[in-house]
């Protein structure tokens, strides 16, 4: 993301939890612990210091993991300046209250019409590279959402704008379950026609929880929804596939996670979107497999086998019907 921003403005401020990672990035210009090979930029700087990296600054990109993000929000809130725009980047729902990563950060930070969302099919490893990469800013208000989508955009990555800001934050935490699901079929050796499936039935099933939230169905459709579930579900640098592989091989949640130092958003997602699910009568069979054997002790082959032997329905059910549902209650 610093290559994207640091073009477009005089200076970007990281902020790092430990004082090596500040001094690696400060003297050597490189992240010791993520993307080690790519180089900062000369108008990027470090700082251990919450209130020192966000001074003055027109806007801030939050890159937290969904779990901390409301706690991060929170030391901030004091620090941050009231017109200062935000990006949220963190994808997931918050467990208890299933609020999205979007409504966290307005809810700590205040001012929601500041608050913008970034998801789409984008990981870091390529945008590094230079690799054409695409994405979709979406916020509640047009000129936050323009704002970012002029602050990211560059020869090789496109920004799109969207005001279905609830569809677009839905897509980027579903999508990361369905990823997993898709990781224990490839582990298993399933082909391609079973990942075919998995994705194009994940879809479906992330169109009902953003058809139940008020979103718009269709934003499944775009960049936010099939372009990020694609990349995410068969790239090699997706956390949350490999994972799911080596789930099949039997690593453990908190191995792979100490292993690789990532944090698998896809996991307290399946817990927050099942509980969604179960409050709203959703079907979600591929969020609820995926949580019977990460928190339930259901074997892998047992929970697979449970979504293949389901009674096939219409192919889209629950989408429209919900979406006009949720205008109404909305009235």
């Amino acid at each position: 993301m610093t290559g994207l921003v640091s073009p477009a403005v005089d200076e970007v401020v990281l902020w790092a939890r430990t004082s090596q990672a500040v001094d690696a990035m400060n003297l050597e210009h490189r992240n010791p612990n993520h993307l080690v090979d790519y180089t900062l930029a000369p108008n990027v700087v470090a700082t251990s210091d919450l209130a020192v990296a966000v001074r003055d600054v027109d806007a801030a990109i939050l890159a937290t993991p969904s779990a901390y993000l409301r706690e991060t929000c929170r030391n901030l809130a004091s620090h941050l300046a009231k017109n200062a725009r935000v990006l949220v980047l963190s994808k997931g729902m918050e467990r208890g209250t299933h609020l999205l990563m979007h409504e966290v950060a307005a809810q700590e930070l205040g001012n929601p019409t500041r608050v913008a969302a970034l998801s789409g099919p984008n990981h870091a490893e390529e945008i590094c590279k230079g690799m054409v990469s695409a994405a979709v800013v979406a916020s509640e208000d047009a000129e936050t959402a323009a704002y970012f989508q002029g602050l990211l955009s560059g020869p090789t990555f496109r920004a799109y704008v969207s005001d279905d800001v609830r569809g677009v934050e839905c897509c980027g935490a579903v999508k990361n379950v369905v990823a997993i699901a898709c990781g224990i079929a490839s582990g298993m050796g399933m082909g391609d026609n079973t990942l075919a499936v998995l994705m194009t039935r994940g879809i479906a099933e992330i169109g009902r929880v953003v058809a139940a939230l008020g979103g718009n169905p269709m934003t499944c459709m775009g960049l936010a929804g099939m372009g990020d579930l694609v990349v995410t579900c068969t790239s090699e640098h997706s956390r949350n596939r490999s994972f799911g592989r080596a789930l099949v091989a039997g690593e453990t949640l908190d191995a792979y996670q100490a292993r690789t130092h990532m944090v698998v958003e896809g996991a307290p997602a399946s817990e927050s979107v099942l509980e969604l699910a179960q409050e709203r009568g959703i079907e979600v069979p591929i969020t609820a497999g995926v949580h019977s054997v990460l928190y339930e002790g259901r074997p892998i082959d047992e929970a697979m086998e449970g979504l293949l032997t389901r009674v096939p329905r219409t192919e889209f059910y629950g989408m429209e019907e919900r979406d006009t549902a949720s205008k109404e209650n909305q009235c």
